[in-house]
């Protein structure tokens, strides 16, 4: 256990049962076991604890780097609402400009409504002759070319 070989155990012993004697042996023995059993107990509440701190610490490293994510995932989140808002507006401005222009080009071309009547004029006739019309006469000159 401390290095210590069964022989030096004998001896301590042996030590122990001329020193105490064979009646206080056995409680003093006890009480021994005992306070082992505390300090091992001590101990491992102790390393429990460190290790308890060390992930309340991973932890907190762990929730930090969390936040920043969540923090840069917002500013992302903020830039994108705001590009996207930037050309909405643009695109509206565009949609308003091209019907504004619309309106001017239907307003030009629109056409006149007249002013008001004036004295009728009669609508133009076409004649159109009773009789067939008579052939041409064609030359044979032409015909031979």
């Amino acid at each position: 256990m401390f290095g210590i070989d069964f022989s030096e155990f004998l001896v301590i012993g042996v030590v122990a049962l001329i020193v105490l004697g064979p009646e206080r042996l056995p409680k003093v023995a006890r009480t021994v076991g005992h306070l082992l059993g505390r300090m091992q107990r001590y101990a491992s509440d102790i390393k429990q604890q460190v290790k308890r701190e060390m992930d309340a610490e991973d932890f907190k490293n762990l929730h930090s780097q969390i936040q920043e994510v969540k923090d840069a995932a917002n500013g992302m989140e903020n830039s994108i609402r705001k590009e996207a808002t930037q050309t909405e507006s643009h695109l509206m401005s565009a949609v308003d400009t091209s019907t504004s222009s619309l309106e001017f080009v239907a307003d030009a071309s629109a056409p006149k409504a007249p002013s008001a009547p004036t004295a009728a004029e009669p609508a133009p006739q076409l004649e159109l002759p009773l009789t067939p019309a008579e052939p041409t006469p064609t030359s044979t000159t032409d015909s031979v070319k």
